[in-house]
């Protein structure tokens, strides 16, 4: 293959994962005009149709998807390659790509990031929060994150935090005149921050347990967001109830600027697992970052 050709495959793969000639663009280091001409170069010398274009959206065609299919795996394995031979080295090195919810770079990876990073210097680490369920292999991430192990069948999981315990709470500004619900039932005569779901654009149903009977309630409020942080701060601000990790917010309610209510009925969950494709060799970089991370009780 011409190393004009290479350029141009390697484009036309960044592009079709990206669904984005800007976020494409920006990756490759080049501008977004010239990956336009590198991809209609290679639509011209191919005779058809690789990407379609709209004002919002760049997605491949169907021959787009079969030369994804044909070439993707050379890629991947020209990467794994370099990574063996950078595996020879003193210590690993390398990028590593995470997609994780926002909670989880405050309860999982903040703790212990900068250890690691100082332990392996030549190792870059990129955590991308996004709250939907990320397709890892077509947005060429190395792993996602997760509560619970509940993953695809060709996934990996490896269990990288302990439980996760949910509650409810809201501020003394908020409390004033109102009473605190007793049951989660009375969250309807509350003004509730809800949460947008991402991937199914719906809001979440908050979630309760109690003498092993579990069930969800659908709240209603003002305010609606789409990541855990803004939520608690709304809260704060007195806006109404969040229902957010219980990690996150024990400052808070330990110094009285919030108040937890429903403490009974709060669930827990299986903590932070994260999941990568089985199928996949994992760079040397990555096995340490997962060694690194792998929780212990």
């Amino acid at each position: 293959m011409r190393r004009d050709e290479f350029t141009e495959m390697r484009a036309f793969l960044e592009v079709a994962r990206e669904r984005s000639f800007t976020r494409a663009a920006s990756k490759l280091g080049v501008t977004r005009s010239a990956l336009s001409h590198t991809i209609s170069a290679l639509e011209a010398r191919l005779g058809v149709r690789l990407l379609s274009r709209t004002t919002r959206d760049v997605a491949p065609t169907v021959a787009g998807e079969r030369l994804v299919e044909s070439i993707q795996p050379h890629f991947e394995s020209i990467a794994a390659g370099i990574s063996a031979v950078s595996a020879l080295r003193d210590k690993p090195s390398g990028e590593i790509r995470i997609v994780c919810p926002d909670d989880a770079v405050e309860l999982v990876f903040r703790s212990r990031l900068p250890a690691f990073l100082r332990d392996y210097p030549d190792i870059t680490v990129e955590l991308i929060v996004d709250n939907g369920f990320t397709n890892i292999v077509e947005r060429q991430f190395d792993a996602g994150v997760r509560l619970g192990e509940a993953i695809a069948r060709d996934m990996v999981a490896v269990r990288i935090g302990p439980d996760v315990s949910y509650s409810v709470v809201g501020s003394p500004e908020y409390f004033a005149g109102r009473s605190a619900p007793a049951t989660p039932h009375d969250l309807t005569d509350h003004n509730c921050i809800n949460l947008r779901l991402p991937t199914s654009g719906g809001l979440y149903a908050w979630e309760f347990e109690k003498d092993g009977r579990e069930f969800s309630v659908r709240v209603e409020g003002q305010l609606t967001l789409s990541n855990i942080e803004p939520a608690i701060h709304a809260a704060l601000d007195g806006v109404g109830l969040a229902y957010v990790p219980r990690d996150l917010v024990r400052p808070y309610v330990d110094s009285g600027r919030l108040q937890e209510v429903l403490a009974d009925w709060s669930p827990t969950f299986q903590g932070y697992h994260l999941y990568y494709p089985s199928r996949r060799h994992p760079s040397p970089a990555f096995s340490t970052f997962v060694e690194a991370f792998r929780y212990r009780r």
